[in-house]
């Protein structure tokens, strides 16, 4: 487990030392130099040079994430395309990564008014459709919960019933929570474990109607089940 914590903490500060990382980690110097002589034993991570050693992950950490994604996003278009022609909407592909969820792939709506979010951008798990989605699946204690716009969940106690209200009905929903223009519906995909990834529909927040939240959420719901399938 701390290997794999040590693997996690270099990837996300890579290069990085030995004292910095055990002070990220809070472990003893001694244990993280044992997980990273394991870690660079294996092919996982390697020097970085310079007078001080520091760590860097190889390409072995960076072909088992593009495969690990490339699998999804080959099960996961087809599903995406019908989802967007049922609902003429943007449809949006994540997966969780740290206290956040990233987009990986979209489909987009032919409709002139429209929402675009750049690949790779990260939304936080408390304010979106997406991260709640996820969110609503995972074992966790829920960290700080910032405020993006006067509609965001930041009352621990609220966001706790939100889930549960999440999990009852299969899908989350974003009511202009991260930008008060988005609106959304996401349901996550479940693997054996866990989330490993949600579906969403997007819409400006004008265009959603409450009987289209209800009809998108039906959806969504329906095709991240498929999807879990795959």
């Amino acid at each position: 487990m701390n290997a794999l914590r040590a693997l996690e903490a270099v990837a996300a500060r890579q290069p990085i030392g030995v004292g910095e990382l055990a002070r990220e980690l809070g472990l003893p110097k001694s244990t993280v130099q044992r997980s990273l002589k394991t870690l660079h034993e294996a092919g996982w991570i390697r020097p970085a040079g310079g007078e001080v050693t520091r760590w860097q992950v190889t390409s072995k950490v960076l072909r088992l994430a593009r495969t690990t994604e490339l699998s999804l996003r080959d099960a996961a278009m087809p599903v995406m395309e019908e989802l967007r022609q049922r609902t003429g909407e943007t449809i949006h592909l994540m997966v969780p990564e740290g206290d956040a969820v990233v987009l990986i792939e979209r489909l987009e709506t032919d409709k002139p008014v429209r929402i675009v979010l750049p690949l790779g951008i990260r939304l936080p798990l408390h304010a979106s459709a997406n991260g709640k989605a996820v969110l609503a699946h995972l074992d966790r204690p829920l960290g700080e919960l910032p405020a993006y716009t006067e509609n965001t969940i930041t009352d621990p106690a609220a966001l706790r019933a939100e889930l549960e209200r999440v999990r009852a009905r299969g899908y989350a929903d974003n009511r202009g929570e991260w930008r008060s223009d988005i609106a959304a519906v996401a349901a996550a995909v479940l693997g054996p474990s866990g989330p490993v990834a949600s579906l969403s529909v997007s819409t400006p927040a004008g265009r959603m109607t409450e009987t289209l939240r209800a009809e998108y959420g039906a959806l969504v719901t329906e095709a991240a089940a498929a999807l879990s399938r795959r």
